[in-house]
Order: C-alpha cells, then sequence, then structure tokens
C-alpha cells in the first residue's frame, strides 16, 4: 500500500510538472505578457492623449506673442422710401485688421513657461500609468501561474486521497480500522475536491485579470526569468526613487508652475503695449439716378492698456497664487515621504516573502519526513488514519505556502522597481518600440498652421502615424 501511495505522489508530481513545463515553440513568456500590456493598454492611449492637449496649450501661448489677422465683410441694402422706386441703394465693405502685442513685461513668456512645465510634469503622469499598466501584467502572469500551480497540487492531493479512502476501505474490510476512519477519509477527500475547485475558480478568475492586463487569454505560460536587480540597500532604493519617481518629478513641477503662477499674477498687475492695423474698402452703389462712391482707408495705432482698480481682484489672485506655491511646496514634502514609505514597504515585503520562501522549505522537508514516518508507523498500527491525513494536510499546507511565497517575492521585486520609478518599458529593455512624447511636442510646440505651412504638413504626418499605432 505505501508503495502504491507513492507511485501515486509521484504520478501527481509529474503531471504537475507537464502542466506548468513551457513549450520552447508556443510558451508565452513574462516579457510577451508586458509587451502586450503596453501595445494594447487603453489606459496609456487615454493618457498619451491628454499629453498632446498639453502640448497644445504651449502651442496656445506661443501664439499668444504672434500677431493675429482677421477681416470682417459686410454688405448693406437700404430702401429710405416707399414712394421712389429706384432710390434704394447697396454698398458693402470689407475690412483686415491685425494687431500685435509689443511688450506686457513677460507676462506671455511666462504662460509658455508654465505651459511647458504643465507638459513635462504630465509626462511624468504617463510614466505612472505606463508603470501601473506593466505592474498589473506582471502580477496577471503570475497569479496565473500560481493558479496552475495551486491546481496540480490540489488535484495531486485529490489523488493520494483517494487512494487513502480506498485503502481505509480495505483495512475496514478486513477489521483493521474503524468505520471513524473511513469517514475521516471521505471528509479529507471531500474538502480536497472543494479545495481544487476553488483553485479551478481561482484560475478563471486569473484568466480574466491576465486578458484585462494584456488584451487576450493566457496560453500556455513560460516559467518566469530571474528577477531583476533593485537596489543593494534600503537607503540606496530610497535615494534612487527620490531622484526618478514619477511622482516625486511631477510634485517638482507643480512647485515650479506654482511659483511661475505667482511671476504671472504680478505680471498682470503690469500694463501692455499693443500695435494694431487696420485695411478697409468700401464699394458703394445707388440708384441708376444716383452717385457711385468707392473708397479705401487705413490706419495704425500703438496702445497701452493696464489696470486701474478692479476691486482687488488682482491682489486676491496674487494671494492666491502664494498660498498655491506654498501648497506645492508643502505636497512635494508629502509625497517625498509617501514614496519613502512606498519603498520601504516594498523592501519589507520583499525581505518577508524571502524569509518566508526559506520557512517554507523547512516546512516542507520536514513535513515529508513526518509524512513518511506516519505512514510507516500507521502500516505497524501505531498511527491512525487521522494522524496520516492530518501529516498529509500539514505537507499541502506548506507546499501551499511555498507557492504563494514565490509569486510574493518575484512581485515584491517588481513592486520595488515600481516604487523607485524604474518598472518603464525602456528600464527593463522589453524591446518594444516605446512611445515618444517628444515626436508631438517638438511638431506643435511652434504653433504650426495645418495644410499651410511646412511645418504643419509635418504634423499632419505625425497624426497619421499616431493614428496607425
Amino acid at each position: 500500500m505505501l508503495a502504491g501511495l507513492k507511485r501515486n505522489f509521484v504520478k501527481g508530481a509529474a503531471t504537475a510538472a507537464l502542466v506548468l513545463m513551457p513549450m520552447s515553440a508556443l510558451a508565452e513568456t513574462l516579457t510577451d505578457a508586458m509587451v502586450s500590456a503596453y501595445k494594447h493598454s487603453g489606459l496609456l492611449e487615454q493618457n498619451r492623449a491628454l499629453l498632446r492637449a498639453a502640448d497644445e496649450d504651449v502651442a496656445v501661448a506661443v501664439a499668444g506673442l504672434r500677431p493675429t489677422l482677421k477681416y470682417i465683410a459686410t454688405a448693406t441694402y437700404s430702401d429710405p422710401t416707399n414712394v421712389v422706386a429706384s432710390d434704394d441703394t447697396l454698398s458693402g465693405s470689407i475690412t483686415l485688421s491685425s494687431s500685435l502685442l509689443l511688450y506686457d513685461f513677460g507676462a506671455s513668456k511666462l504662460r509658455i513657461d508654465i505651459a511647458k512645465e504643465t507638459v513635462l510634469a504630465t509626462r511624468d503622469a504617463l510614466t505612472m500609468v505606463e508603470q501601473q499598466i506593466l505592474l498589473q501584467a506582471i502580477a496577471a502572469f503570475m497569479d496565473v501561474r500560481k493558479a496552475a500551480e495551486s491546481i496540480a497540487l490540489q488535484s495531486n492531493n485529490v489523488r493520494l486521497l483517494t487512494q487513502e479512502l480506498r485503502a481505509a476501505n480495505d483495512r475496514f474490510d478486513v477489521g483493521e480500522v474503524t468505520q471513524t476512519d473511513v469517514a475521516q477519509a471521505q471528509a479529507r477527500l471531500a474538502a480536497a475536491r472543494a479545495a481544487e475547485g476553488a483553485a479551478r475558480g481561482q484560475m478563471a478568475i486569473a484568466r480574466e485579470a491576465y486578458k484585462a492586463a494584456t488584451g487576450r487569454y493566457p496560453g500556455n505560460l513560460a516559467t518566469p526569468p530571474r528577477a531583476p536587480k533593485t537596489a543593494s540597500t534600503l537607503e540606496e532604493a530610497k535615494a534612487i526613487a527620490r531622484r526618478t519617481h514619477p511622482d516625486m518629478l511631477r510634485a517638482q513641477r507643480q512647485v515650479t508652475i506654482a511659483e511661475l503662477g505667482v511671476q504671472l499674477a504680478l505680471a498682470s498687475m503690469k500694463p501692455s503695449v499693443t500695435a494694431s492695423a487696420n485695411l478697409t474698402g468700401v464699394i458703394g452703389s445707388a440708384s441708376p439716378i444716383g452717385s457711385r462712391e468707392d473708397f479705401l482707408s487705413r490706419g495704425a495705432s500703438v496702445s497701452v492698456s493696464g489696470p486701474i482698480y478692479q476691486g482687488g481682484k488682482l491682489s486676491a489672485l496674487y494671494r492666491q497664487a502664494l498660498a498655491q506655491a506654498e501648497s506645492q511646496r508643502a505636497n512635494l514634502h508629502v509625497v517625498r515621504q509617501t514614496v519613502d514609505q512606498t519603498v520601504g514597504n516594498a523592501w519589507a515585503q520583499l525581505a518577508i516573502a524571502t524569509a518566508q520562501i526559506e520557512a517554507t522549505d523547512r516546512q516542507i522537508r520536514a513535513s515529508r519526513v513526518a509524512l513518511r514516518g506516519a505512514r510507516e508507523e500507521a502500516s505497524l498500527g501505531a498511527r491512525t488514519t487521522l494522524d496520516v491525513l492530518n501529516a498529509e494536510q500539514e505537507l499541502l499546507d506548506a507546499e501551499d505556502a511555498r507557492i504563494n511565497a514565490g509569486v510574493d517575492q518575484y512581485l515584491a521585486v517588481y513592486q520595488l522597481l515600481n516604487s523607485m520609478g524604474l518598472l518603464t518599458a525602456d528600464h527593463l529593455r522589453l524591446g518594444v518600440v516605446t512611445y515618444d512624447p517628444e515626436a508631438y511636442f517638438n511638431t506643435v510646440s511652434t504653433a504650426p498652421v495645418r495644410q499651410v505651412s511646412p511645418q504643419g504638413e509635418k504634423l499632419d504626418a505625425v497624426l497619421k502615424a499616431l493614428g496607425k499605432q
């Protein structure tokens, strides 16, 4: 009987290995999952579009320093009286007007600087989204593998307990054990089948999470590669995070934006100088007995305008800008504390998972020795069926804990990279063509006119390329 149980255990372990064995030609790697997530994430596409919208704010600010040209065309018909049929007149005019800001004490330049800093902050937000997308793909990949290992483990347990129940019935038939022993084996088998069903349910959940993260259901998943390197010490990890984490970079940008806002509030209190010019052509026609007058007028002017009194509005806006700058500086301090805490938590989770792996490995070795001893003693009558079942359950629990600890440790490495701001396609060297935020910005930052200027034609090409991605 003991030899048969051993054969079943080996058979179950071999089946579990076959379930997880990668096929070199068909297996999906962790890199494949991350690349799919990067290419097909709707959230990334949404935030890339938001970044392009922020790029256009720079073009809008740049346009404020350029001349404007507009036209007004009018046509007028009049009939002074109803007595004379031919006294009605028709006249028309067209006016071209242009204006140019000459000087505003740097307010327009500040608006451009604010728009550019906002673009950089939006890029940092996009990097944060990229990290989240890649981390979700990694977690989904590992959850599917964990579910597969759990199914194999629970299925093997069902086979072993089925053999235990068969052996208990045989021993009951010859009077070696009581009905209680048989009932205990039946109860453990029923619990094992429930656990197997739960494991299969978790696989279904994990498959859906994988599809949501990558855009497709998982196939045969390969063994994940060795986890990437992070940092040698906790302090080193925190120092890297303070330099590279997108939340930190974004908070620094927001401080700069707020400080520029203070300068803009001051500049808004000062006057501005504007030049304008206009050209008006009038074509007049009268009745056949009347006269006709056509003339062309032109003019130019320079004006200085500025606020004198606005009920305290400008002073309030200045004080508001000061408060916002103070708020953003405080927020930078908060973000730094949060980043440090996140790095510390990830470091601790990695240490916990590593310790759990070491402990569960020792537990598995000891549980296997205990199970062998319980089976041998049970064959001699020194142990009950319940003792054997308990020993088997302890081994099963240890092996299940080892699966969870292994996944937790692997994920903890990537969570640490995420907390350091390094979980990006470039840093991980995924080999995928990454999104270039500079391409669109460099095209629109000079505020080109589409379909008119060479820069506009270049913008059209960039937009078409974005549409094909």
